[in-house]
């Protein structure tokens, strides 16, 4: 019999699952996109909606055999829910910051050059959560409450079993990756905001690891096996990553779409508030890297795809254009500069738009170079090849200014999908089944 293996990808835009057979051939996609809508009270029950529908859209010829199943969520979309996994508020997205209403209080809970040291960060919205949203309530002893990732919630949906997460999405609760423990400052922190009988923080696994079979009902419903088994998710841009191919330290992904987003795998970790850099675990190894502010939406403020790729074709990547671009499109930037008040450089501008352009590719190109610099100065394994996904990877052009400044090899991602990520996951898990 032949075993097939689902991976899911919950993005900002909607639901995408990918199919693949042991060999991590692609056998089926499926997609359900979001509303641009819909309303906080709607999410819950369109996640649900959407995760049942990009399964049971998949061929039942292939579905009768899926050996596992791993999910990935968008980083620090969280829930708050009963003993029986009903969101008992509404879901706080990965992007929402009203949580900058208890940084002060976070701050004096937390390390100060811990992620969490952050208004989007899943423990401020936790903290937010027990300061604000149920100031007036006092939960009885016989309700607790279990806060979830969304990749967590909705494999509960799937296998049951409430409160279970992964060390990907729980970084950003403060979870101690490196130990594999919940510190002391994070506990002593909640303790005296709630009664912690009552909140269950997650039980936290490693990703890919098998958390139980699917539940009959669930098995009956969606056509799966009743064997199938549910494994620990991820996060996005994670499984993007694992989806590219990179798997050796010094291999990394630089990801081209509206910002710039660099990934290295490295044999340590490196962790810099000042730079706006931390470390996933990645088994024996760690994922380390940082966010840009720059990227493709600073070229699409300036030309439409189609001048885009006109216009990069009349670039020579051998020739410099001496222009000296720090391409954004208001103030602010992350990483490699962590600084909220620099200032966009894109004077002076040429009468010609393809020399403007071709300083903005380079600018975007020195400023990935930076990054990986600070990110090799500051610990992590030397760069040796960069994989490359999202928008940007087509434009040959920009590929052979981006080589000029990196000096190493550089390929395109193997797959893009942050759902085949998920999948090898699934995969990585059932084989982990047959080991025991």
């Amino acid at each position: 019999m032949v075993n097939f293996y689902i991976g899911i990808d919950f993005g900002t835009s909607g639901a995408r699952s990918i199919t693949i057979n042991s060999q991590g051939t692609v056998v089926a996609q499926t997609q359900f996109p979001f509303p641009s809508s819909a309303s906080s009270s709607e999410w819950v029950g369109l996640w649900k909606t959407s995760l049942f529908d990009v399964i049971q859209q998949i061929p039942l010829h292939f579905r009768h055999q899926v050996d596992a199943i791993a999910i990935n969520g968008t980083s620090a979309t969280v829930l708050l829910c009963d003993p029986n996994g009903i969101p008992v508020q509404s879901p706080i997205l990965y992007n929402d910051s009203r949580a900058v209403t208890v940084l002060e209080l976070l701050k004096k809970i937390a390390p100060p050059d811990n992620i969490v040291n952050s208004a989007t960060s899943s423990l401020a919205k936790l903290i937010w959560w027990l300061t604000v949203e149920t100031a007036n309530t006092k939960p009885q002893k016989s309700a607790p409450r279990y806060f979830l990732h969304q990749a967590d919630w909705l494999a509960f949906l799937l296998h049951g079993k409430l409160g279970i997460s992964d060390y990907h999405n729980s970084l950003k609760l403060g979870y101690d990756v490196e130990n594999l423990t919940y510190p002391d400052w994070l506990i002593n922190g909640l303790q005296p905001l709630t009664d912690l009988e009552l909140l269950k923080l997650p039980d936290i696994v490693a990703p890919g690891t098998p958390i139980a079979t699917i539940t009959p009902e669930m098995a009956e419903q969606l056509k799966l096996p009743k064997t199938c088994v549910i494994c620990a998710g991820t996060t996005d841009s994670i499984a993007a990553f694992l989806a590219s191919g990179a798997k050796i330290p010094g291999e990394a992904v630089t990801s081209l779409g509206s910002t710039l987003v660099l990934k290295l795998l490295s044999h340590t970790p490196v962790n810099n508030a000042k730079y706006g850099i931390y470390s996933h675990r990645l088994g024996d190894l760690w994922l380390t890297g940082g966010a840009s502010n720059t990227g493709g939406a600073v070229l699409r403020q300036f030309f439409s795809d189609r001048s885009l790729e006109n216009f990069s074709r009349q670039i020579n990547p051998n020739c410099n254009s001496n222009l000296d671009y720090y391409p954004l499109i208001k103030k602010g930037d992350r990483f490699p500069i962590n600084d909220p008040e620099l200032l966009p450089r894109l004077q002076p501008r040429p009468d010609h738009p393809v020399e403007f352009l071709q300083g903005l590719l380079e600018g975007i190109a020195k400023i990935e170079a930076q990054g990986y610099q600070l990110l090799q100065q500051l610990g992590a394994t030397p760069l040796t090849q960069v994989y490359t996904a999202g928008g940007g990877a087509k434009n040959p052009t920009w590929t052979a200014i981006r080589q000029h400044y990196l000096n190493v090899n550089m390929v395109n991602s193997i797959h893009t999908e942050a759902a085949y990520g998920s999948a090898l996951l699934a995969l990585e898990g059932g084989i982990k089944l047959y080991c025991i």
